[in-house]
């Protein structure tokens, strides 16, 4: 049976010592909850380190085989491997880069060798237990290069990938000495997840600039395979939390919380000890509050838990210190003998005191300067079952995009979240209900099992569009039914586009003349009895000329504005109209002028704005704009517009590649029709084509076309193929 393998850093159950021993304990975090369901179905299985380091073969056999009960694989990682690829390389370069802190980075050529060798163990891991048909879901930015390594191994597998932390733009990510491995990593899965489609656009934009990878929305083509990238919020598990809130222990809690503090209002701040969280900066706008709203004295009360991460680390020990600081300089400045500003407690707590504080909190301050999710926000609002509590939330986690109902600050300007602390004390009870209501209706609708559902859902579906693509990829099977009709058929026409077809493309496009190699597969297939070779192509019929003035080939230029057949003259198609190139053509020259490395090429009855050497992003802009003004000329002189690679065309509507095709079929009938292309203009030829026609679209957009091929090389090898079954009229 098919089976889903969760591959992520740690394991949902951690070994941890117990006085003399070792005991299995419960890991922390939503992502071990919000995938429980999914690792209970079936066979699915789970791979990860069970985040302590063993040195001893035996209790490594004795544990592996006990959490293989439980359908857990465990990678033990020697401390070597923790060093480098965890605490060096994931938190010493991604963990800062992606969280726009690029003055932390530190790039260790070793931490990376570490981290690729600690991939190729997960990799090597999962492959253990891996099939081929089974879905194996990757997570975070430990594991970037897993998806590449694994789909090298297993092609066909079904392999997706969340990210958990934001992806930074593709200014940051570049810095990174290492950044088209890491993208290439990523570009084994087939379905990509980030929390928002800021993650996405960021992602895409990276990915296209950095390696050869081409675009189409949020479609990526990376070897001939569709990648989909997009936005999966993930959320928490809600009735959990709502439920904890009415258990005995945490109501016990929530009265002494409430007896201590008496007639205060307590804002609430949870945070793991971390720069990104911007625990400064609220300390900084909380004194700022104090200062101007003398009021509120003895009034209102900070209620900070900062949970110990990595302080020893310099840069978190630093801030721990800084922290400490500014914490005594605040209940120094402000504080009295019964009343602190600040309560301040720097250790965790069990997930019941945390639920009590929610419940407690009447303001739940989140103010990170980059989050990729801010589960913290979500949790407060599920404990809020009577609907009270105000959520101030930084615009800079990835909640910020669904709990609109929240008061949403800068976390950099003290004085936006001043405001907000104003705000949210002096609100109005019908106000905070209206607020909280809002925000518990999503909160509840997209849980985590339903992010876990909606991600898996989605890689099925591409799966099954990757399957129906497949179908129609010209392999050995289908190579053979055309070679054999080809074969056996006595008239047969070949209509072959040229740029993107026959040769590839050239930043120069005078540069993309016929090889040695193309002459002579031309030259055998025209030679065959009763072939019809045809180039049919967008480009000038002088260049044509040039190109092929003593083949014995037939030849469409322009779309169809020229024709030529062997030994006779150019023939202009009659009835075509130039009145509109002046005016359209000096709006067009406007375009190119604002844009470096875009030009205007004019042909017989039409003009292509070419933009192959324009920056990648603003040439796409450009061509939108340019498209959007053509339209008013499109309409008024009749004219058709085309979009197609790199180049954005406008010419007579009377002429295109479909309708001198037509003008073949009509003068000759053949048993046997191979027609190739690549871009928007060859489906005009695939349209008019009867059904059994072979008809191939090179690259894997969507097409008319029956049959696809991954790269232009492939067409070449492909008439390769055919030109050696091709018996010539010299042929005895």
């Amino acid at each position: 049976m098919r089976k889903t393998i969760i591959v992520s850093n740690r394991l949902p159950i951690k070994i941890v010592e117990d006085g003399d021993g070792y005991a299995l304990l419960p890991s922390e975090g939503g992502l071990a909850t919000g995938l429980t369901s999914i690792h209970a179905q079936g066979e699915n299985a789970w791979v990860g380190w069970p985040g302590i380091i063993l040195n001893d073969t035996e209790q490594k056999a004795y544990f592996s085989a006990l959490l293989k009960e439980k359908r857990l694989t465990p990678i033990f990682l020697d401390d070597e491997e923790v060093r480098g690829f965890y605490e060096g390389f994931s938190n010493e370069v991604l963990w800062p880069i992606f969280h726009y802190m690029p003055n932390y980075a530190l790039y260790d050529l070793e931490n990376w060798q570490i981290y690729v060798r600690v991939n190729e163990k997960f990799r090597d891991l999962v492959l253990e237990i891996a099939e081929p048909d089974d879905t194996i879901w990757v997570h975070d930015y430990q594991l970037l290069l897993l998806p590449g390594l694994l789909r090298k191994a297993l092609p066909d597998a079904s392999i997706g990938f969340f990210q958990h932390i934001p992806f930074p733009s593709q200014e940051l990510f570049r810095l990174i000495p290492w950044r088209r491995e890491l993208l290439e990593g990523m570009l084994g899965a087939d379905l990509l997840g980030f929390h928002t489609f800021d993650d996405v656009r960021h992602f895409i934009s990276s990915a296209t600039r950095l390696t050869a990878t081409n675009n189409n929305a949020n479609r990526l083509e990376e070897d001939g395979r569709t990648i989909v990238v997009e936005p999966f919020p993930m959320g928490i598990d809600s009735h959990r939390f709502s439920a904890l809130s009415s258990e005995e222990k945490v109501l016990k809690r929530v009265a002494e919380l409430k007896s201590n503090f008496e007639t205060q209002k307590i804002i609430l701040s949870i945070d793991r000890l971390d720069y990104s969280k911007g625990i400064l900066q609220r300390l900084e706008a909380f004194e700022l509050f104090l200062a101007e709203n003398p009021v509120f004295h003895k009034q209102v009360t900070l209620y900070m838990v900062v949970v110990p991460s990595r302080d020893t680390v310099p840069q978190y020990r630093e801030l721990k210190d800084q922290i400490d600081r500014l914490v005594g300089h605040i209940n120094a400045q402000y504080g009295s003998f019964d009343w602190y500003p600040v309560a301040y407690f720097y250790h965790g707590y069990p997930v019941e005191e945390i639920s009590a504080l929610y419940n407690v909190a009447d303001v739940c301050l989140v103010t990170p300067m980059r989050d990729g999710m801010n589960l913290v926000s979500k949790e407060y609002i599920a404990s809020r079952n009577d609907h009270t509590g105000v959520l101030i939330l930084s615009e800079m986690a990835g909640a910020a995009n669904e709990l609109i109902d929240a008061l949403i600050v800068n976390p950099n300007n003290v004085h936006d979240i001043r405001n907000a602390l104003l705000a949210a004390l002096n609100m109005p009870s019908t106000e905070v209900n209206k607020r909280m209501k809002a925000m518990r209706q999503i909160v509840f609708k997209f849980t985590v099992q339903h992010w876990a559902t909606l991600f898996m859902n989605r890689l099925e579906e591409i799966k099954a569009v990757q399957s129906n693509t497949r179908a129609r990829l010209v392999g050995t099977a289908i190579e053979n039914q055309i070679i054999a009709r080809y074969k056996e058929a006595a008239s047969r026409l070949l209509l072959l586009d040229y740029d993107g077809t026959l040769v590839g493309f050239q930043a120069d496009i005078d540069k993309a003349s016929p090889d040695d190699e193309l002459y002579r597969v031309l030259d055998t297939l025209e030679a065959g009895i009763n072939n019809h070779l045809v180039i049919i192509s967008g480009r000038k019929h002088s260049t044509l000329e040039k190109w092929f003035q003593n083949k014995p080939y037939s030849l469409i230029a322009e779309h169809g504005v020229w024709t030529k057949e062997p030994n006779t003259e150019w023939r202009l198609k009659s009835g075509l109209s130039n009145t509109w190139k002046e005016e359209v053509g000096t709006f067009m020259e406007s375009y190119a002028d604002r844009t470096p490395g875009a030009f205007v090429e004019e042909k017989s009855f039409s003009l292509a704005w070419h933009y192959r050497k324009v920056q990648r992003d603003l040439g796409a802009l450009r061509a939108h704009e340019l498209i959007e003004g053509l339209r008013d000329y499109s309409a008024s002189y009749g004219l058709q517009l085309l979009d197609g690679d790199k180049v954005v065309e406008i010419r007579s509507a009377e002429v295109n590649k479909g309708r001198a095709t037509l003008d073949i079929l009509h003068e000759n009938r053949y048993d046997f029709i191979l027609s190739i292309g690549d871009d928007r203009t060859d489906e005009d030829t695939f349209h008019v084509l009867p059904r059994e026609a072979f008809t191939i679209k090179v690259g894997t957009e969507v097409s008319a076309a029956r049959f696809y091929l991954k790269h232009q090389r492939d067409a070449r090898v492909l008439l390769q193929k055919l030109a050696a079954e091709t018996p010539s009229a010299t042929t005895p």
